[in-house]
């Protein structure tokens, strides 16, 4: 009797670390955020819209870029920024790894391209040509996860429109307006809360998010639904 206090000590101990090792996998391995790119010319911003991974070109080193190079030439003066890059990408099933396509334009060309987390603080990119000439980078976070939010209700798969109040048999008073709340982030939007340790905003950046959710962009959009 005087060792199953001992024993049963040491099994929630066991059942503790194994739950905080769980846990910090799962952290580990959220791909949403704010990722500076190895050569630190951009920031890209990955979220979650309806089921699929996305990111755009959330802040330009220099800017007024424009995609120039888009075989598409109906494309070709619009705004790097805001630009989508990594583009309807699909976890794959067993492994913390997202799959689709990247856009890359320095070329104008689109790849079969993966993403995997490396830890909290690292994203793995690796795109291929026709299943061969194959390469890739890491890209470094610079913002925390993005949080979903029902605000969002494309990345949600909410329906939009609202439902109607019922009428009411005789005119209501009229009551004095609440004091304005803060809405709150939605997926797609980078959370300007304080950064934990060891992460970092990008030199230059603007304090001001001129892309905010990325999943209500037109060019994500007309896919996400």
């Amino acid at each position: 009797m005087l060792h199953c206090p001992r024993t049963i000590a040491r099994r929630i101990v066991c059942s503790g670390l194994f739950f905080a090792s769980g846990l910090a996998t799962a952290l580990a391995a959220d791909p949403t955020g704010d990722w500076r790119v190895a050569d630190g010319v951009a920031n890209i911003r990955v979220a979650q819209c309806n089921g699929s991974m996305w990111g755009v070109v959330a802040w330009e080193k220099t800017p007024g870029g424009k995609d120039s190079h888009n075989p598409d030439a109906s494309k070709q003066g619009r705004p790097t920024l805001g630009m989508p890059i990594l583009l309807d990408m699909k976890k794959k099933a067993g492994i913390d790894q997202w799959e689709g396509q990247v856009y890359n334009a320095q070329d104008g060309q689109t790849y079969s391209s993966t993403i995997k987390p490396i830890g909290s603080d690292q994203l793995e990119i690796q795109g291929c040509m026709l299943g061969f000439l194959c390469g890739g980078e890491t890209w470094t976070r610079v913002a925390p996860p993005i949080p979903s939010s029902p605000v969002n209700s494309m990345a949600k798969g909410a329906p939009k429109a609202a439902t109607a109040l019922p009428r009411t048999a005789t005119p209501a008073v009229a009551a004095p307006a609440p004091p304005a709340q803060a809405v709150p982030k939605t997926t797609g939007a980078a959370n300007p809360a304080p950064k934990p340790p060891g992460q970092r905003q990008a030199a230059g950046q603007a304090a001001t998010d001129s892309v905010g959710d990325i999943c209500l962009l037109p060019d994500i959009a007309r896919f996400a639904h």
